[in-house]
């Protein structure tokens, strides 16, 4: 049984969006040590390369969902947007020298002012909740449909 074209497509997007974050991580680390918060600039690097690796995963997986076109769509983005907004704050504060607010074990003394601290907390504390209900439906998703289970015998 062939899955449906979105399933197909958005796996597909995970799978490019993984490679395009292995890629800035490449070029991010040229940059590590200049930029203000050098261990924050390690911290983007190594959270770029895991987060390619759970896009690309992902993204392998994607068309094992038992979803239809409008869930596919809310994980898929979901997904897409913790990614980013995890992500983009430590950007943010790597370049700054700012973050020890909210990324106090990463950003040590780093210290920005009250709006670029505010920007790095606003953002980042958006991420988990985006993320914690793309993996509920992920794994809502992965579950064996009725038809697979007669089939194969599973319980």
């Amino acid at each position: 049984m062939q899955p449906p074209a979105l399933l197909m497509r958005h796996g597909h997007r995970l799978i490019q969006l993984g490679v395009a974050l292995f890629l800035f991580t490449s070029f991010w680390g040229f940059a590590v040590h200049n930029v203000a918060a050098p261990r924050l600039g390690l911290s983007v690097h190594t959270l770029a390369g895991i987060e390619g690796v759970l896009l690309i995963a992902l993204g392998l997986v994607w068309q094992r969902l038992q979803f239809g076109n409008a869930m596919s769509r809310i994980a898929f983005w979901l997904l897409i947007y913790s990614a980013l907004a995890t992500l983009v704050p430590y950007v943010l504060a790597a370049l700054w020298g700012a973050g020890n607010e909210t990324l106090s074990l990463a950003a040590g003394s780093a210290h920005g002012t009250a709006q670029q601290e505010a920007v790095i907390r606003n953002v980042i504390y958006t991420a988990a909740p985006a993320g914690i209900a793309s993996f509920a439906l992920i794994l809502w998703g992965l579950r064996l449909n009725t038809r697979v289970k007669r089939e194969t015998g599973a319980a």
